[in-house]
Parts: structure tokens; C-alpha cells; sequence
């Protein structure tokens, strides 16, 4: 039995300085898992004031606070770097690779993104956290100086996340084992593909729009005051060209985890693989050219406004093309119904709601009765929450086996599964009609005997069972670390190359590249008779990266700068660069060449 990559080098140290794929994984994992609670506690604040009219439970603006904490923390500190934890676990494993093509900038953006999080976090203890909503719309930003923490932090994490993105991409275009082509590639393996192109296109306009709201704060700039021939609308269309993309490449990832997850538990192969390889490329493409449909009430007039309402409508057709195939993958399948199983088939449903109120807000003329009501946060938080969480769900229970060794516990996963599914429709569809009923978004508090009291009261109880949920997950989690289910290699009987290397794997995933013969690869070798995977190469010394302690330095030196720009501390920005200027030119002139791992110490793996 392979050591695996948990089973020595264990102390907080070679965690800190680790730069295997599999544990920056698995620390993005934890640290958006940390940011997913955090950002649920802010909505539930929220909901108990809102549960009643008139509360006094939050003020005005500890509830700006909040609402704007929390939108910024799901999208950008607990959604995107879970996903990253399975891209970083998976995508190498998926694709018979023995680490990522940029093990040192790997960590590296990891550590951005935590500081950057954890500075933006800090506001709500030195002076207030922003308030002018995730948008952080100008000139009301400008007004709050929360909003140096907003711009400042956002860049420093978001710095982090391109990094990440660039190393998605150039590992599964340069470090494919023999045989996987690109249209043998699993489906979260190409949604990962377009997702990180996205945030290549979609990060770069948002760094710029966050620059000049740090210029005009910071250093007195008049780009957005028009007495001094400023614009506002800019900022709004800079802000969602960055905006809408962040949603596709939120539920690109999703699109391929539900893809990979119905295929195993349908027993079947993914039905219509090329055309869900069209459709993820097109959704990508789409999703980054109607950015407007956000806009249509600036007044930018009826023919802007109707033709990006069209193309917005065109998004629905890739779409289904998704919905379809993963209806005819279950469809003549042999199905079975486990936590991660039962997920992803109720992604389907729920997924489809928030679709189909997708394109009634594309309607320019409905968009006008609908904007700025609850019915667009229905709307958003069915993609998000009955897209984008419930997918996450599904693999967590997935791959939880494969990451740690131990499978969670089922029975408190369907308890889980339906406290979640009970809760989040309790929370967002009354929120429909809240909104065709008038109630505005972004306020809190309202009259009473309006029509709105009951919905409301119906919608917080609702979060309340979606925290149970989120804390019945945590508490299998700690459980199964300790007297979980030892898991095998393959528990799932699954279909792609994750599953043909020992749980949890050893740190150097495959002792010999495999040979790939056929799309989901494992389950055509199993088909075939074969007990492994054939190698692509003789057993023989493998190469590996040596940690680094200075990503984490790198990091902690912008974040020391970050206080520096906010406070106007021009000693502590020139303390913050140095440090991070000096561990660079380290970088640069210190040699690095690796270690490598001998054949007899790969303790008796001797295939793939």
C-alpha cells in the first residue's frame, strides 16, 4: 500500500509550506468551507431581521453591512475557492497528471486569496465593513470607508485567483497523460477549461474597476464625479463584464461535477458528451457578451436594450442541450440513490427554475416591473443556491472518499440533502412573489400589514433549516475523521481516472502515467477485465517540487501594504512591499531544482 499524501510530512509547517496540489486543495476547500459559514451566518442575521416588520433586531446600517459581506463572501471567498479546492484535487488526477504545471504559484494564489479574504473580513472590527452592496456601486461606495477594505482586499485575492486560473489552464493543455485527448477529458476537467478562461477575461476589467474606486478614495481621483467630467455608467458596465461571467464561471464547475456525478451513479455514460463539450464552450462565450441585461433600466435605449435581451435568451439554448443529455444519462441507467446521487438529480429541477426566471428578466419589458424587487434575489439565489450549492454538495460527498480516505456518513447526508432541499425553497420561491408583490431588495425592514409579513416569516424559517444543514454537513465531516468508513480506491465504481489510484492518494498520484484508450478511461479498463490502469511508462524515478515557505511570505507582505494604503501609513505600504518585493527577487536567484522520489520508495506500488 502507497503512503499517502496525509500519512507523513503532517505538522502544521509542511502545511504551511506545501505546494502538492492535493493539500492546496484541500486548503481551499476548508478555508471557503470557513467563509461558506461565515457568509450563511450573515444571511441569517439578516433573515431574523427581516422576519418581522419592523424589527429592531439589526440597524440600517449593520444590515448594509451584512447584506453587502455577505453577496462579496459567497461569490468570491467561499464559492470560488471550494471550486478551486476540487479543481485543484481533481483536475490533475483526471487527467493522469502528477501535480499542477505551477506547483510554487499554486500556493501562491492560494495565499493571496486568504489574505485578501481575511483583510476584507477585518473591516467589521476597524472602523465597519463595507456597505454599498457586492456591486459596490459608485458614487455611494465612495461614501464608506469600508470600501478601501472592498477594493484593496478584492485585488490582493483576486491577484490570486488569475494565478490559479493561468495554472488550470496550462496544466490540462501541457501535462495530459498519453492518450487523453481533449475530448476524452472528463466534463468538470472542460468546465474547468472554460470557467478559467472566464476568469482570465472576467477578473482583469474587475481589478480595473476596483483600481480606479481605490484611486478615487485614496488618492483624491475624479473618475466617476461628473461636475469634474466623471462617469458612473462606466463603472457599471465595467463592474458587470466582470458581474455576469462570474455567475457562468461559478455554474460552469457545477455543470461538471453534476455531468461526472450522474454518469457514476447513473451507470452509465454521460449521454451526448460532445454536444455537452459544445454547450459548455458556448455557454462560456454567451455568458460574457450580455453583461447589459443588468443594465436595462440606465436607459441606454430600446434597440441596446432589446438585443442584448435576445442574447440573453440565447443562453437558454446550450443550456438545455445540458439539462437534456443529464435527463438521458439517468434515463435507462441503473440509478442509485446516495447523498451525492440524490444532489445532483435535484440539481436538475431546482437548477431549472432559476433558468427559466433567467429569461423572464431577459424581457426588457417584464425586467422593468421586475428590477430591484426580491423577485431578482429569487431569482439569483436559485442559480446560485440551487445550482451552484447543491453541486458542491454533490461532490463533496463524491470525492470526499478519494480526498481523505473515509466515506461520509449517508445517513446524516439525506438528512442533510433534505433539510437543504426543504430550506431553500422555503427561502427563495415565496421570494417570487415578495417580489411581484412589491417588497424592494436591499432594505431592511418593512410596514407591517402589507401583504409582505407572512412571506417573509415563511422565507427566514427557511433559513433556519438551511443552517441545520449546513451545520448537520459540518458535523459528519468532523465525525468521519475520526470513525468514518474506510473507503476503498474505488467505492463509487466509478469512471475516470481519480478513481483507479489508491484513497487518499500518495503524493505523487500515479507511481507510472497511465495509458488512455477511451473516454472515462477507468471504467473502459474495468470493462476490458483490467485490474489497473496500463502504463504509458517504465517504473522509474519521479519528479517532484520541494515546499516553499515564501508564497505565504510573498502574500503576507500585500497584505501588510493593504493596511498601509487603507490607513494612508506610507511606512507600512513601503514595509509591505519590501517584503514582498524582497521574497521575490529570493525566488528569482535561489535555485530550486525539486527532489525526487526513487522506485523503491514508492513502498509497493508498482503499476498504476
Amino acid at each position: 500500500m502507497a503512503t499517502s499524501y496525509l500519512s507523513k510530512n503532517n505538522s502544521l509547517w509542511d502545511w504551511l509550506t506545501t505546494v502538492d496540489h492535493k493539500r492546496i486543495g484541500t486548503l481551499y476547500f476548508f478555508a471557503g468551507i470557513l467563509f461558506f459559514a461565515i457568509g450563511g451566518l450573515e444571511a441569517l442575521l439578516m433573515r431574523i431581521q427581516l422576519m418581522f416588520p419592523l424589527n429592531d433586531f439589526l440597524d440600517g446600517s449593520t444590515f448594509n453591512q451584512l447584506m453587502t459581506m455577505h453577496g462579496t463572501t459567497m461569490l468570491f471567498f467561499a464559492a470560488t475557492p471550494i471550486l478551486f479546492g476540487f479543481m485543484n484535487w481533481v483536475v490533475p488526477l483526471q487527467i493522469g497528471a502528477r501535480d499542477v504545471a505551477f506547483p510554487f504559484l499554486n500556493s501562491l494564489g492560494f495565499w493571496l486569496f486568504l489574505f485578501g479574504a481575511l483583510l476584507m473580513n477585518t473591516s467589521f472590527f476597524l472602523g465597519g465593513a463595507p456597505e454599498a452592496g457586492w456591486t459596490s456601486y459608485v458614487p455611494l461606495a465612495l461614501n464608506y470607508s469600508g470600501t478601501d477594505f472592498f477594493v484593496i482586499g478584492l485585488q490582493i485575492s483576486g491577484i490570486g485567483t488569475i494565478l490559479g486560473a493561468i495554472n488550470f489552464l496550462t496544466t490540462i493543455f501541457t501535462m495530459r497523460a498519453p492518450g487523453m485527448t481533449l475530448l476524452r477529458m472528463p466534463m468538470f476537467t472542460w468546465t474547468t477549461v472554460v470557467a478559467s478562461a472566464l476568469i482570465l477575461f472576467a477578473f482583469t476589467p474587475l481589478t480595473g474597476g476596483l483600481t480606479l474606486i481605490m484611486f478615487e478614495r485614496l488618492f483624491n481621483a475624479s473618475f466617476f464625479d461628473v461636475a469634474a467630467g466623471g462617469n458612473t455608467v462606466i463603472y457599471e458596465h465595467i463592474f458587470w463584464i466582470f458581474g455576469h461571467p462570474e455567475v457562468y464561471l461559478l455554474v460552469l464547475p457545477a455543470f461538471g461535477i453534476i455531468s461526472d456525478v450522474l454518469a457514476t451513479f447513473s451507470t452509465k455514460r454521460l449521454f451526448g458528451y460532445h454536444s455537452m463539450v459544445f454547450a459548455t464552450i458556448m455557454i462560456g462565450f454567451i455568458g460574457f457578451m450580455i453583461w447589459v441585461h443588468h443594465m436595462f433600466t440606465v436607459g441606454m435605449g430600446p434597440i441596446t436594450n432589446s438585443v442584448f435581451g435576445i442574447a440573453t435568451m440565447l443562453v437558454g439554448i446550450p443550456t438545455g442541450i445540458k439539462v437534456f443529455n443529464w435527463l438521458f444519462t439517468m434515463i435507462g441507467g441503473k440509478l442509485h440513490f446516495t447523498t451525492a446521487g440524490l444532489f445532483a438529480m435535484s440539481f436538475i429541477p431546482n437548477f431549472l427554475i432559476g433558468g427559466v426566471t433567467g429569461v423572464m428578466l431577459a424581457a426588457v419589458s417584464a425586467d422593468y416591473q421586475f428590477h430591484d424587487t426580491y423577485f431578482v434575489v429569487a431569482h439569483f439565489h436559485y442559480i446560485i443556491v440551487g445550482g451552484i450549492v447543491q453541486a458542491v454538495f454533490a461532490g463533496i460527498f463524491y470525492w470526499w472518499p478519494k480526498m481523505f480516505g473515509r466515506k461520509l456518513n449517508e445517513k446524516l447526508g439525506k438528512w442533510t440533502f433534505w433539510l437543504m432541499l426543504i430550506g431553500y425553497h422555503m427561502t427563495f420561491f415565496i421570494q417570487h412573489f415578495l417580489g411581484l408583490w412589491g417588497m424592494p431588495r436591499r432594505v431592511y425592514t418593512y410596514l407591517p400589514n402589507q401583504g409582505l409579513d407572512m412571506g417573509n416569516f415563511i422565507s427566514s424559517m427557511g433559513a433556519i433549516f438551511m443552517g441545520a444543514s449546513v451545520l448537520l454537513l459540518v458535523i459528519n465531516m468532523i465525525i468521519t475523521f475520526f470513525r468514518g468508513e474506510v473507503a476503498e480506491a474505488d467505492p463509487w465504481n466509478g469512471r475516470t481516472l481519480e478513481w483507479a489510484i489508491p484513497s487518499p492518494p500518495p503524493e505523487y498520484n500515479f507511481a507510472q502515467l497511465p495509458l488512455v484508450r477511451a473516454n472515462d478511461p477507468w471504467w473502459h479498463e474495468k470493462m476490458q477485465g483490467n485490474k489497473a490502469m496500463i502504463p504509458a511508462e517504465p517504473l522509474g524515478e519521479i519528479h517532484m517540487p520541494n515546499p516553499s515557505i515564501l508564497p505565504l511570505i510573498m502574500s503576507l507582505g500585500l497584505f501588510i501594504a493593504g493596511y498601509g494604503f487603507i490607513y494612508h501609513k506610507l511606512i507600512v505600504v513601503i514595509i509591505g512591499l519590501a517584503i514582498t518585493f524582497g521574497t521575490m527577487f529570493v525566488r528569482s536567484v535561489v535555485d530550486d531544482l525539486g527532489h525526487h522520489i526513487e522506485p523503491d520508495e514508492k513502498e509497493g506500488v508498482h503499476s498504476v
